[in-house]
């Protein structure tokens, strides 16, 4: 059955499709729509298909998604007036796309439009594989907002199914020598902050053999002899509480430069062999000197943008192989007559020190070397009270500042103590300053070789398994009267202390506002190092009124603590 008027019988089917006439409804008239003709859709294969000239002209319609308006006007047959006046525009509109319409697929060229034009946000993908999934290699071109510039490469890009990716507009133009220069530039950064903080553990680790040699050389007791680790807490304090001023006043490169030089005089009043009081005033400027150094190293190496955890990691292992070396040296010259000779050594690393900082950082401040590096500045501070009272407001500050002087109260204590235990309790002799040593080895080798548990585990979570592990071996070193199997102990519990400060400084970096960073850094720190003075001295007390053997009981008990306070450390960033 066919839809046409009763003129169209006469002349023979229409060669085109209809046009019926215009239909009002309560919204408006509906436009006007073809008369099907079905002998001619039979007539023809493809527009069984919905393919029927002058109809269906939009690729996006087909028969089965006709409308039932559309039904319906479809279903009214046209005048013989109308159907007249419009046979001839039909018969012309047909024979003009019959051959393109029927037989060939309409091609419809469009403008070549740039990626930046169509999504001035989104990598350049061709317009037909934007369903696809694909992954985008670390050289992979990106394309600018301003006529296809290209940018460097941000790493890996994985396109989803709508291949999409923001792209910053301000991304900064880097060329493949421009960005050669900034890893230069950020080695040797590093470089330097590692060298001073190897001077750092060189300091630590000569104390612990030179003790007891000391202890002689003075005459005096436990108790007085520890009068140092008090002087040395005090300037630790001290500096940490004035890094926060001399940071913003002056800048990272002169505090460092500052640091390095109070820290070469130390060593050269420690070089001549004074009075007593003379040592403790030494170890009180050593103190300042590394508590500056500290905090600048920790807030720039924890504020950078990429593996700020590892470069963490490494900093610190720097750290552990200048307490590695340094005994080594110092047994040396513990059984001599001039045994504070050996501060001539760390002259010579002290005078090397100041002049890196020199000449890498060349007094500059933190931003401008990290423009070197090409990293953004950091975040503002746009709080309007001081940055002290800012810093003491954050109650994770607190909580982390505990934890940071029983940990390095534990450390300096077990380091320093535990060649005087060796000798008294152990019948080690001269040698056993090498205890400290390895001591100080597997700290070095905890914070390299342990990174890879850390991030299995979680840091959180692997802080308490560490801190249990140190715990049974040193309750072994209490209880097993063995030379060897104390000194294997006391390796292992460096291993597993070793990672403990790194993943503390990381920590920080998570929880503390960037502004605030590098003096919350050094408040904590400054802090921490009291314990170097607080433990080692009760040590001494203790062992003054006990004996040397009070030494293991007190260091399982801190560990104990250490395993509280840290399950109180908030997990989330907490700005109070």
């Amino acid at each position: 059955m066919s839809i046409h008027s009763s003129e169209s019988e006469e002349n023979g089917p229409a060669p085109g499709p209809a046009y019926p006439p215009t239909v009002a409804t309560d919204r408006g008239p509906l436009p006007s729509r073809p008369v099907i003709d079905v002998d001619h859709v039979n007539a023809d294969p493809d527009a069984s298909h919905g393919k029927i000239s002058g109809y269906f002209d939009s690729a996006l319609e087909d028969i089965d998604s006709v409308s039932s308006v559309d039904l319906s006007v479809l279903s009214i047959t046209a005048t013989p007036e109308i159907e007249r006046i419009r046979r001839r525009s039909v018969l012309e509109r047909h024979r003009h796309f019959e051959p393109q319409l029927l037989h060939t697929p309409e091609i419809i060229a469009l403008a070549d439009l740039s990626p930046v034009s169509e999504y001035p946000a989104s990598i350049s993908t061709p317009l037909n594989d934007r369903t696809t999934t694909s992954h985008v290699e670390p050289d992979v071109t990106r394309w600018s907002t301003r006529d296809d510039v290209e940018i460097a490469s941000a790493g890996p890009v994985s396109q989803t199914s709508t291949n999409v990716v923001d792209v910053a507009s301000t991304a900064p133009l880097v060329s493949a020598a421009q960005k050669a220069a900034y890893q230069r530039k950020s080695r040797l950064h590093l470089a330097a902050l590692f060298w001073c903080l190897f001077l750092e553990g060189w300091n630590d680790g000569s104390t612990g053999p030179m003790l007891p040699t000391a202890q002689k050389y003075y005459n005096v007791n436990f108790a007085i002899i520890s009068l140092v680790f008090v002087l040395n807490c005090i300037g630790f304090i001290s500096g940490a509480m004035v890094n926060v001023y001399l940071n913003d006043r002056f800048g990272f490169g002169k505090v460092m430069v500052l640091g390095a030089a109070l820290q070469l005089s130390a060593y050269v009043i420690l070089s001549i062999g004074g009075p007593f009081p003379l040592m403790c005033l030494a170890f009180g400027i050593a103190g300042f000197s590394l508590a500056l150094q500290n905090a600048q190293a920790n807030g720039f190496v924890g504020g950078l943008k990429e593996n700020a955890e590892i470069k963490m990691s490494l900093l610190h292992a720097s750290y552990g192989l200048g307490a590695f070396v340094a005994p080594l040296v110092a047994t040396q010259f513990a059984s001599r007559t001039h045994w504070y000779y050996h501060y001539f050594f760390s002259i010579g690393i002290g005078i090397s020190n100041a002049a890196v900082q020199y000449f890498v950082f060349r007094f500059k401040r933190q931003d401008e070397i990290w423009a070197e590096e090409g990293q953004a500045p950091g975040e503002a501070d746009n709080a309007r009270q001081s940055k002290y009272r800012q810093i003491l407001n954050l109650r994770v500050v607190h909580f982390l500042s505990v934890w940071a002087l029983i940990y390095v109260g534990v450390e300096v204590t077990l380091g320093g103590w535990i060649v005087t235990f060796i000798q008294e309790k152990r019948g080690g002799g001269a040698s056993a300053g090498y205890i400290s040593s390895g001591f100080f080895g597997g700290l070095m080798l905890g914070r390299l070789c342990l990174m890879w548990l850390n991030k299995k585990i979680g840091e959180r979570r692997v802080m308490f398994l560490y801190t249990f592990l140190a715990i049974q071996l040193q309750v072994t070193i209490w209880v097993v009267p063995s030379l060897f199997e104390n000194a294997v102990a006391v390796a292992g519990i460096g291993l597993l202390l070793g990672p403990m400060y790194p993943i503390l400084m990381n920590y920080c970096t998570e929880v503390l506002p960037r502004w605030l960073l590098t003096g919350s850094v050094g408040w904590i720190a400054g802090v921490g190092q009291a314990g170097s003075a607080v433990l080692p001295f009760v040590t001494g007390l203790l062992a003054s009124k006990f004996g040397i053997e009070s030494l293991q009981p007190l260091m399982v008990s801190m560990m104990s603590t250490m395993i509280v306070i840290w399950a109180f450390v908030p997990k989330a960033r907490r700005v109070e």
